[in-house]
């Protein structure tokens, strides 16, 4: 959560720690604030509660900040309300260090009590205030470097952190320090960059560096230098990034979101054919051998939100086609229940971002307990990337909307691409099936684009449901995974609330919130549970639900029953997930634009989870 940039260059540095702001707004948007160095040497802060533009409109769009070094950040509450008191960046009693942060200080009260004995005053709710005081001790009370101030710091900090921090005494540098929250750093032409992720500095430069976990570095004009705990220098190398920068703009789109719904078919064409190669899937860059594959005994698949609600529809698939048994795993629950894990088994982390707070510490608690670990992520080098032992790329691109689409949709394909190569290693599956279900996948694309031509109907319908108060998904199987992924994309950006169910489990409770012109979802593409998922449909619309039907093309006979359908193309019911949530990814935008929403940026949310 919270976004953090910073430049030190050659040019006035507000206007573009601005716009790096606006490619980052997606991970925090209560509050903003910039801090400048001038002329003279000193730093400037202006700060504003609200959206970016507050800020932007507050220094006339950095234009009123003089200065080529600076540091700038937009932030998602976590310690103390929303306030230009709150907002970053901090500064010490006396100015002489200021700095913003990411992440969550554990033990910032027992710190914060340390400083308040020593003199220091506070004047937010915040942690942050507290690191930046405590920096300003160290540097104060041994009389030594920025590196040695803030690594005395980092010692007594417990906790997760990116920092971006300036010290009065050392014009025209930036100090960074990073545990557990992502950060990366940029050189070109002489410039240099600080981001929590790509999409701010990628307009500047494709060639990052990624820092790693309890190191921080130093960014002068055109150079970085890298020190580890103890403030030794060590040696880096570059990342070039591939991603285009024009990626990251909506592209004449009104939104990122329906700008990146519409991207799902390049993303997973794109997916697929890094793995297949002449119509086999090749996992050897992943470093999954087949033998390795063979001597799998269980699958664990950990993950949050919507990578969780694609591990839940993988579990079906890979159960189904590879005959190996899959658990489905919260990651914020995973590593506080006592694991009973077989040393032969897999755990499977699947992450957009990468650098997901619970997904990773999931990571390191299954590394410690020496089992193998496969990621599969969407941002190279990020921190799950790096410490999995094997890596499956999903190649979305970058993804600015706060509600996932094209992430997820490439998370799906990966799953049910492992499904596939694990059948057939495994022995689950002949050699003309394991073909045919890969020439099926790669016909997922060009359906997708059918679906979305078709889009007008979904508009009208969902612009029908904007004063909705409760609506429900149900299904059965994979339909049931696909219910869960609806479910949340409709509360989390149109704000109504709605809930998945397994359709059998209604009458187990649920079906008593079924209230006249309740919106009921039926989600119907596993041909064996169809009249089982429609009796259910049946049961709600007696107590007066408004039925809508999603199923496949020739089920025409849904019609008698739902008020309003709308169908998908036909596909290999184990790939179904990746054509069902096309339309419920659109209704959930619709409904969310026809409520006069910020669809891209939710309240209360953030892109990354990168606290726990």
């Amino acid at each position: 959560m919270c976004g953090i940039v910073g430049f030190v260059g050659n040019h006035q540095a507000a206007p573009i720690l601005l716009d790096g702001l606006s490619k980052l707004e997606y991970r925090g948007y209560d509050s903003a604030g910039l801090a400048v160095r001038d002329g003279s040497g000193e730093i400037e802060v202006v700060k504003a509660k609200g959206r970016l533009k507050i800020l932007s409109e507050k220094t006339n769009g950095g234009q009123a900040l003089a200065g080529d070094c600076g540091i700038g950040h937009t932030r998602w509450a976590t310690h103390g309300e929303p306030s230009e008191n709150n907002a970053h960046p901090h500064c010490s009693d006396d100015g002489n260090v200021v700095g913003v942060h990411n992440g969550i200080i554990e033990n910032y009260q027992e710190l914060k009590d340390k400083l308040l004995r020593k003199g220091y005053q506070f004047y937010s709710q915040t942690d942050t205030e507290v690191a930046i005081k405590l920096v300003d001790y160290y540097y104060k009370k041994y009389l030594g470097t920025p590196v040695d101030a803030i690594n005395h710091a980092m010692v007594r900090i417990r906790g997760s952190y990116a920092l971006a921090v300036m010290f009065k005494d050392y014009p025209e540098e930036i100090y960074v320090a990073r545990k557990d929250s992502p950060m990366i750093l940029g050189v070109e032409n002489g410039e240099c960059f600080v981001a929590s992720d790509v999409p701010a500095i990628l307009k500047y430069t494709r060639n990052v560096y990624y820092i790693g976990n309890l190191e921080l570095a130093r960014l002068q004009k055109g150079s970085i230098t890298f020190y580890n705990l103890d403030g030794d220098e060590i040696e880096k190398e570059p990342v070039e990034i591939k991603w285009d920068a024009e990626a990251a703009e909506k592209a004449g789109f009104e939104h990122f979101m329906m700008k990146e719904i519409h991207e799902q078919p390049k993303a997973l064409q794109d997916t697929l054919n890094s793995v297949v190669r002449d119509g086999v899937i090749d996992l050897s860059e992943m470093g999954l051998s087949d033998e390795e594959i063979q001597g799998i005994s269980q699958i664990y698949m950990v993950a949050c939100g919507s990578a969780y609600h694609a591990a839940m529809s993988a579990q079906y698939v890979i159960e189904d086609l590879a005959k190996i048994p899959v658990r489905v795993e919260l990651a914020s629950e995973f590593r506080y229940r006592t694991l009973l894990l077989d040393k032969k088994g897999l755990v499977v982390l699947v992450s957009q971002s990468g650098e997901t707070a619970d997904t990773l510490a999931a990571l390191r608690e299954a590394k410690s307990m020496g089992i193998r670990t496969l990621a599969i992520v969407n941002v190279v080098g990020s921190s799950i990337a790096r410490e999995a032992d094997n890596v499956f790329y999903t190649l979305a691109g970058p993804e600015i909307s706060v509600a996932t689409t094209k992430a997820y949709s490439t998370q799906l394909l990966a799953c049910d691409i492992l499904a596939v190569q694990f059948a057939k290693v495994r022995g689950a599956i002949d050699e003309d099936r394991y073909k045919g279900l890969i020439a099926e996948m790669g016909t997922l694309p060009e359906k997708i684009t059918r679906i979305l031509q078709d889009k007008e109907r979904l508009q009208w319908f969902a612009s029908k449901q904007a004063a909705a108060h409760d609506v429900f998904f149900i299904g059965r199987g994979i339909d049931y995974a696909i219910s869960l992924e609806g479910s949340l994309k409709m509360k989390e950006i149109s704000y109504i609330h709605s809930e998945a169910y397994a359709a059998g489990e209604l009458k187990h409770g649920t079906i008593s919130l079924i209230e006249d012109g309740t919106l009921v979802i039926g989600i119907l593409t596993q041909s064996d549970l169809y009249e089982k998922t429609v009796s259910n449909m049946v049961e709600c619309k007696s107590r007066g639900a408004y039925l809508m039907g999603l199923t496949t093309y020739g089920h025409y006979n849904i019609e008698d029953t739902a008020d309003f359908v709308t169908y998908i193309p036909k596909t290999d019911e184990h790939f179904a997930a990746s054509l069902a949530v096309i339309p419920l990814q659109l209704i959930g935008y619709y409904v969310s634009v026809a409520r006069g929403l910020d669809v891209d940026k939710p309240r209360n949310l953030a892109k990354s989870v990168t606290v726990e």
